[in-house]
């Protein structure tokens, strides 16, 4: 399997015989992660050659710089509101992005700290095993910058939180640390920083050297309360592409370049 060709991802292997694989999101700004037209495409695709890798036992998903992930880049965002070619072709990719995840059948591990926004947080919130520091803060931006909450956010933050939770988090965008997010299942451990990495690399190990079809299979079986939320994660993500065509979703733009509320009438 050819990684080099992934530019927004570091990809490296570690662990006995290099089962497993290492994912970085790099942080292009220097500070964080931010899925562009490319980042948004790799981190899609990689799902799939990690299931189609043999040498691969597992996966883990970190990011780079001061934050796990830092949502998406505006300049993407403003070519989606006005190109409908750009828009069906991200809404193809954020469909594939959730859907590869789930059904990839190698386990996947997130060590998640400071900001984990956007494409990012979707991959980190449908990995297998979620690791967070206790200081990291989750935050779903959907209706702050105009759209609805799709991606990830229908089909599992209900199955992990409850739908109360979900609802306060997901309608006000109101922030989540890593903290509260292992007190209410939003995440699978909280540790502190400094031993968030030799957490998620131990757990990894963990299920690099356990029965494969055991744990790709009950993986397997687990998802299919996944599979089932399906129809409820379509329609969330048509409505919110819906919503890159609209208004709303230009002020929420503007109000982040100007680092100001936004004012939707």
């Amino acid at each position: 399997m050819d990684y080099s060709r992934y530019q927004t991802l570091a990809i490296t292997r570690r662990g006995a015989h290099g089962a497993v694989l290492d994912i970085q999101m790099r942080a292009a700004n220097g500070k964080l992660p931010t899925a562009g037209h490319n980042g948004h495409r790799e981190l899609a695709e990689i799902w799939r050659d990690v299931s189609a890798d043999d040498t691969v036992r597992c996966a883990v998903l970190r990011g780079e710089g001061l934050g796990f992930s830092g949502g998406g880049d505006l300049a993407m965002v403003q070519d989606m509101t006005a190109d409908d070619a750009v828009r069906q072709r991200v809404w193809k990719e954020a469909r594939d992005l959730v859907y590869n995840i789930i059904n990839c059948d190698k386990p996947i591990v997130s060590a998640m700290h400071g900001p984990a926004v956007g494409a990012g947080l979707v991959a980190g919130l449908l990995a297998d095993i979620s690791v967070a520091s206790k200081g990291a803060k989750i935050v779903d931006g959907h209706t702050r910058l105009g759209v609805a909450a799709g991606d990830h956010a229908a089909i599992v933050w209900p199955l992990l939180c409850g739908m109360a939770k979900a609802k306060y988090h997901l309608l006000l965008c109101e922030p989540v640390s890593g903290e509260e997010a292992e007190r209410i299942g939003l995440v699978s451990l909280a540790v502190d920083e400094a031993d968030l990495l030799a957490r998620a690399y131990e757990v990894a190990d963990r299920l690099a050297a356990g029965s494969q079809s055991a744990i790709r299979l009950t993986k397997y079986a687990l998802n299919n309360w996944l599979r089932q939320a399906g129809p409820t994660f379509d329609a969330s993500l048509a409505l919110e592409f819906m919503g890159f065509a609209g208004a709303d979703v230009r002020e929420g733009v503007a109000s982040l370049r100007e680092r100001r509320a936004p004012n939707f009438g």
